[in-house]
């Protein structure tokens, strides 16, 4: 039997980059997981991509009631949801001095606001059904200092995941943070980043970046019964950068 044969699974930010290899290695170990997505076009064709297992659903992620659409929609169609993802996040690399109200907001409510949205929202349901998992898609940025706005938000999600998963866990629901370091993405292939990413391969203890992949890993734990007595921890895959 495949580790998560049966679970349904909802993942943000989900029509390309690390959320993308999330669903594939969550299908291959037999989820049935719904992608949401602010990117229509993109997010229906991962959809049609990946088959019947899968269905897209377009979602503001800090829009509240997109948020009670998504859950009625996975609701009618499968009957259950077994693992929230929050996985949806941006950020602006600009300058404290520099970096304007209106774009710090736009992170603000992206980064944190979305993932109070939807620990919310299922959170009435995972209670009736007297079980569930809550992954929050931190940083190792919040557990140490980078961008000014990224950081902060990173921040809180680690503290709103401890906050939460003692408020739930004695309904039998799970909330963990994964904090990823520097992740081999088509933005490191970029010129003029990617001489940068070399030179800053030096710096981590294991000496190279991760592989999407080995964050999807830890999703896939964390999703599964195999993490049955981990809750409010912090999972970092960060190759040791935050050991130093």
């Amino acid at each position: 039997m495949k580790r998560l044969e049966n679970k349904v699974i909802i993942v943000t930010g989900a029509a390309q980059g690390m959320g993308k290899t999330h669903v594939e290695k969550l299908l291959a170990e037999g989820a049935r997981v719904a992608i949401t997505d602010i990117n229509k076009e993109l997010g229906e064709q991962v959809s049609k991509a990946l088959g019947e297992n899968t269905i897209f659903i377009q979602h503001d992620v800090v829009n509240e009631s997109d948020w009670q659409n998504v859950v009625n929609i996975v609701m009618n169609k499968w009957g259950h949801i077994d693992v929230l993802i929050n996985n949806a996040g941006i950020t602006y690399n600009t300058p404290l001095e520099e970096l304007s109200l209106e774009n710090y907001m736009k992170i603000v409510n992206v980064n944190q606001v979305s993932v109070f949205l939807g620990m919310k929202t299922v959170a009435s349901i995972m209670k009736a059904q007297k079980n569930g998992s809550i992954i929050n898609v931190s940083s190792m940025n919040g557990l140490v200092g980078g961008a000014i706005g990224y950081t902060d938000t990173k921040f809180a999600v680690r503290g709103m995941t401890k906050a939460a998963s003692r408020e739930l866990s004695p309904h039998n629901i799970r909330v963990n943070s994964v904090h990823p370091g520097v992740i081999q993405t088509s933005m490191l292939e970029q010129e003029g980043v990617k001489e940068q990413v070399e030179q800053f391969k030096t710096t981590i203890p294991m000496r190279r970046v991760a592989q999407t992949e080995e964050v999807s890993n830890m999703i896939i734990f964390l999703s599964s019964e195999e993490s049955s007595y981990s809750t409010g921890s912090e999972f970092v895959i960060d190759g040791g950068l935050t050991a130093l």
